[in-house]
């Protein structure tokens, strides 16, 4: 990294900081706990790189010296904005490092709404045998998962669904050959719409970004092509669905549940009818982490590192088509 300037507000320590510290080798690197920190933003008019612990303040992303942003965690939908696309600036996160676990959360859910968890739960605490309805049950293998988003959680969910003897459907932007585990594939590309994945899976599954295109993509519309057979379970943003269509739903009975991790407005707000709906599963946005998951953050940048340096195409790049401009 020899010329280079670079501002980190990383909290990596240790042996973390020490790799890093190596893969900027020959970079003069100016470390600061965050953007408000004393000398920031001066250090910043300098630098032609910034590695960052958290979304970025349009004016960092103004800031005519710099060429690459790193922002260490997967969504930037918070970071894709306009300003973010100006000619010079690459952008990118590290998408992927949490991808095996969230697939494991979005198994979770389904187990946990096949099986009707809650309510053999409410069953064991009253110390009664069973619940209505028990004989009815089905579980997941030979049932249809559709995921829309074959990204990093995508891939990882796939490959576990299929190990479950589930017939996994597809959906992503490009059109490209199915990744294992992915029976049919479908794409914005070749023109093709959600509906037939929605309407053919018992469970689908939202694990794509978050952008001015997906806002609202899961409406009422559709969430009658899931209908009463089906779940939805949402490990992407929460803006991606229209939540006031989804909660009406549950409580008419015209999807079967839904499991969800993220919302329109976090936290939940005590008053939101969606605590009470039927079968409906939530989490606080929060997954358990992977062993090691700084490491796996160091993975993409000190690789993101060695292509900044060879111009070579960076991972997890924001695109024009990943930005989300929030309606006011």
């Amino acid at each position: 990294m020899n010329g280079h300037t670079v501002v980190t507000t990383l909290p990596y320590q240790a042996g973390h900081w020490a790799r890093l510290e190596k893969a900027l080798e020959g970079a003069t690197v100016l470390r600061f706990a965050n953007p408000q920190s004393d000398g920031f933003a001066e250090a910043l008019s300098r630098a032609d790189v910034a590695l960052l612990a958290a979304d970025p303040e349009e004016w960092v992303l103004r800031e005519a010296s710099l060429r690459w942003i790193h922002i260490d965690h997967a969504g930037l939908n918070r970071a894709a904005r306009p300003e973010a696309m100006r000619h010079g600036l690459t952008v990118t996160g590290s998408a992927g490092r949490s991808a095996p676990v969230l697939a494991e959360h979005a198994m979770f859910f389904a187990l946990a709404l096949a099986y009707r968890y809650p309510a053999f739960l409410d069953a064991q605490r009253a110390h009664q045998w069973g619940v209505a309805g028990q004989n009815d049950l089905r579980g997941l293998y030979g049932r249809t998962m559709g995921i829309v988003g074959m990204g990093n959680t995508g891939q990882e969910l796939a490959t576990r669904a299929k190990a479950f003897g589930m017939r996994v459907l597809g959906y992503r932007r490009r059109a490209t050959e199915a990744p294992a585990g992915v029976d049919e594939m479908y794409s914005a590309d070749a023109d093709q719409t959600l509906d037939d994945l929605l309407e053919r899976s018992d469970f689908v599954v939202l694990a794509l970004g978050l952008s001015d295109r997906t806002h609202h993509l899961i409406g009422a519309r559709e969430l009658d092509l899931i209908g009463p057979k089906g779940y939805l379970i949402n490990m992407a943003r929460g803006p991606v669905i229209d939540e006031a269509a989804l909660t009406q739903a549950l409580y008419e009975e015209r999807i079967a549940g839904a499991g969800l991790d993220t919302f329109e407005i976090e936290p939940l707000p005590a008053d939101s009818r969606l605590w009470d709906a039927p079968n409906v599963l939530i989490t606080p946005h929060v997954t358990p982490q992977v062993p090691d998951r700084t490491a796996r953050s160091l993975d993409i940048i000190c690789e993101n590192i060695r292509r900044f340096q060879a111009g070579e195409p960076m991972l997890n790049t924001l695109t024009r088509e990943d930005v989300y401009t929030p309606p006011r």
